[in-house]
């Protein structure tokens, strides 16, 4: 059975949080910070060992929520950022997979048993059907496999 290797973005590989003014600017509809997000992961080393995986038989995808206050405009402004913003820094990596979903959404319904996660949130590893890993050592795990 294929596995398939999830991330989550915004504080995974993307540093929404180190936006100035982030949370304001969420609660006012502004997608500029899914725009402006720092990568937290070197994205050239990381591009590379996701297109090398996927050489190997391994899908990739994202798994990643919407904000929490929201409409239905809003939603769409910040799907739009998200992919550009994959687009932007990780162009050579072709996804199999890119959820962008309500805040909440639970993650392991996209999961099976084989599948892996990286996320920076908790529970959502906790309730992760296959295996789950925190974000301290995306690069590390991935290169080991």
């Amino acid at each position: 059975m294929t596995t398939t290797i999830y991330f989550d973005m915004d504080g995974t590989i993307a540093d929404l949080y180190s936006v100035p003014n982030w949370l304001p600017l969420l609660r006012a509809y502004d997608p500029k910070p899914y725009a402006e997000a720092k990568p937290l992961v070197n994205l050239n080393s990381l591009a590379r060992i996701l297109n090398r995986l996927q050489r190997q038989g391994f899908r990739i995808g994202i798994i990643s929520w919407l904000s929490k206050t929201s409409t239905p405009e809003y939603d769409a402004k910040v799907t739009a950022a998200k992919e550009k913003w994959l687009a932007k820094h990780l162009s050579s990596v072709d996804f199999d997979e890119i959820h962008i979903v309500p805040h909440g959404t639970p993650k392991q319904n996209f999961a099976t048993a084989n599948d892996i996660l990286f996320d920076d949130e908790a529970k959502n590893r906790e309730n992760w059907i296959g295996k789950a890993f925190d974000v301290d050592s995306i690069i590390e795990i991935l290169k080991g496999m």
